[in-house]
């Protein structure tokens, strides 16, 4: 066994700092996926209707277009295009010794990227404590990372892709398969029953307002969750989630003055309960059965 697999295994310092090194590494990443990936998929659907409606027209030529995907083009600063050098792209680091600009033209780069990448180094932290060196850690360092990026896409695009939920719902069943964290059993029930939870709420709601509640990416999220944690959780996760996405949508109005009919994305609402639940779910469960009776 490699000598850095033992030290991991054998320090939980290390590994905690490890991981928050690879945290803080993928969360830099993650601000590629949330800013690329809607532009993409919004690019492809272009494509398809083009190919669908109109496919006698001519196409354009292969070369015509740039490569735009998760790896190209090179970063770059939108304004004046300066190639992001890779001292200049360290997490969190670079963008306190840049003084939060761009190095070439001066213009402002956003918190919100090192706020990304600082989050889900200390998320990919807190896990390796919680859970210690295994297969349990890999699967939930997964889980968090993909929560993040579903989160923030949804927060900007109202839109959670499938090209990530999907994913999620099938890893947290191949993991649960070998008993990592639930039983099989608990897994496929909590996929389905997640699903058609939210989706019978959804038509329920169309048939009696005439208006959509939510979108189909919150089923698919919702039966991700079941997958990873069995259907024993799914009404803690709902109810958890309707109660803060309802103040959170309050305070929205109120402080932005939006109108009560604008829309606002669940699935956040929902990755937090997940994330929450995921770590904490048999505490919260007991304090609320003490709670109650």
């Amino acid at each position: 066994m490699p000598e850095i697999v033992l030290l991991l295994e054998s320090s939980p310092t290390t590994l905690i700092l490890f991981t928050l090194l690879i945290g803080l590494m993928v969360g830099s990443f993650l601000n590629v996926v949330i800013h690329r990936l809607p532009i993409m998929m919004e690019r492809d659907w272009q494509q398809e209707y083009q190919n669908y409606f109109h496919p006698t027209e001519v196409p354009d030529q292969p070369d015509s277009h740039p490569p735009y995907n998760l790896v190209k083009p090179d970063s770059h600063c939108p304004k004046c295009q300066h190639k992001i050098r890779a001292w200049e792209n360290i997490p969190v680091l670079s963008w306190l010794w840049l003084r939060s600009k761009c190095s070439n033209c001066k213009t402002a780069i956003s918190a919100r990227y090192p706020s990304i990448e600082l989050l889900t180094g200390l998320l990919s932290a807190w896990m390796a404590w919680h859970f210690g060196f295994g297969i349990e850690l890999a699967g939930a360092l997964l889980f968090t990372w993909l929560l993040i990026a579903m989160t923030f896409i949804d927060l900007d695009k109202m839109l959670l892709p499938d090209q990530l939920t999907l994913p999620l719902l099938w890893l947290g069943l191949l993991l649960n398969s070998q008993h990592i964290f639930v039983i099989p059993q608990d897994a496929i029930i909590g996929a389905t029953a997640g699903y058609l939870s939210l989706w019978s709420v959804y038509w329920g709601f169309k048939l009696l307002t005439g208006k959509e509640g939510m979108g189909y990416g919150d089923f698919k999220l919702l039966a991700a969750l079941g997958a990873w944690m069995g259907w024993q959780y799914l009404p803690m996760i709902i109810l958890m989630s309707s109660f803060v996405g309802a103040l959170a949508g309050l305070a929205i109005l109120s402080i932005q003055g939006k109108d009560r009919a604008q829309p606002i994305p669940f699935g956040p609402y929902l990755a937090v309960a997940g994330w929450i639940t995921f770590l904490y779910g048999e505490r919260l469960a007991d304090l609320y059965w003490s709670w109650l009776l």
